[in-house]
């Protein structure tokens, strides 16, 4: 007969052994829960903008994951590449080419590619930096052979398409497509560096002299032009001085002519005035005798030394008392006689 101590005993190991196995139960459940969430969280992808994924399932290409959400088989299905779809440029080292005139001279060059077929980057060539670059290394000595140095040194754009047009070709299977391709230094030897510096400054000094004696040929020739020009206007200036001098002077002759004109005018008209008043007046041969003497005493008051009396002038008296009177006024006529003065008939 079993005593109560073994009894409790024993209910507490069947208490364990059960509580033991629940915990087992529970880990595993926590355990396996657990690795689906990290399998789901391995097998789904978000692929970002500009960027693809190659995906390969049992070692074979399966298909190219483009910008989105996408699903991976697990255990199957794995990410062989992510490639970049942007614009990439790499920068190659200087690599030694000929001339067609045999001279050496260092070149590098920068090309800028973009990748356009994912699958055919990832399994078309091994390493796809290297191949550009070998492949453009081999494509500048092909070009820089045919030209001479100093065709290289002035055909930078003729050199750049050409180049781009053989690497787009020959990477097109590649999935890669060349953009552009850019001399980015070229180097010539330092012989040939010396020799152009020395070139290029006699050019610059013969330039100098050439521009120097175009500036003294277009001094001279405006100094000349001025004084031409100085010549032309004093002759002007003299030409119009002269003409304006003439001008002046045959205005002045024809506005004396017109005062005289005017001035003979007013004394016609002053005569005419006389007449027709004397007519009006119906003047007596008296008034006519005395008008007579009047006139007469006018034309006496000159230097004439003979006077001719009209004969019908009566009154010797009269006569000479008028040509008395004349010799008072003037004394110019004292050495005149009566004989000279009074006509032979009176």
């Amino acid at each position: 007969m079993s005593s109560p101590f073994s009894t409790k005993t024993k209910n507490v190991v069947v208490y364990l052994e059960r509580e033991e196995k629940l915990m087992g139960t529970f880990v595993f459940l926590i355990f396996i829960i657990a690795m689906v969430i990290v399998v789901i969280n391995s097998c789904i992808r978000i692929v970002p903008q500009a960027r693809a994924d190659v995906v390969e399932r049992l070692g074979a290409y399966q298909e190219t994951w483009e910008t989105g959400v996408h699903f991976k088989t697990p255990f199957i299905d794995r990410v062989a590449k992510k490639v970049d779809l942007k614009e990439q440029a790499v920068d190659f080292a200087p690599q030694p080419v000929i001339t067609k005139d045999n001279v050496t001279m260092q070149i590098d060059t920068v090309v800028f590619y973009q990748i356009t077929d994912p699958k055919m980057f990832c399994y078309g060539v091994t390493n796809p930096i290297m191949a550009i670059e070998n492949l453009t290394a081999t494509t500048l000595r092909n070009i820089i052979g045919d030209l001479e140095l100093d065709q290289t040194l002035t055909s930078r754009e003729t050199i750049n398409t050409k180049m781009r047009a053989s690497l787009d070709e020959a990477t097109d299977p590649w999935g890669i497509k060349v953009n552009r391709v850019e001399l980015k230094n070229i180097i010539p030897p330092q012989a040939i560096r010396e020799a152009m510096e020395k070139q290029m400054k006699a050019e610059r000094e013969r330039r100098e002299v050439i521009l120097r004696a175009e500036g003294e040929k277009k001094s001279a020739v405006l100094v000349a032009e001025g004084k031409k020009e100085s010549a032309i206007l004093d002759a002007e200036a003299e030409k119009q001085a002269a003409i304006l001098k003439a001008e002046a002077q045959k205005e002045a002759t024809i506005r004396e002519a017109e005062g005289q004109a005017e001035a003979i005018m007013k004394v016609q008209k002053a005569n005419a005035d006389g007449i027709r008043f004397l007519k009006k007046a119906e003047a007596d041969e008296a008034v006519l005798t005395m008008k007579s003497l009047e006139a007469f005493a006018k034309a006496a008051d000159g230097r004439a030394t003979k006077i001719i009396i009209p004969s019908d002038i009566q009154g010797i008296a009269g006569l000479t008392k008028a040509v008395t009177e004349i010799a008072k006024s003037d004394d110019s006529y004292s050495n005149v006689s009566a004989e000279e003065i009074i006509p032979e008939e009176f």
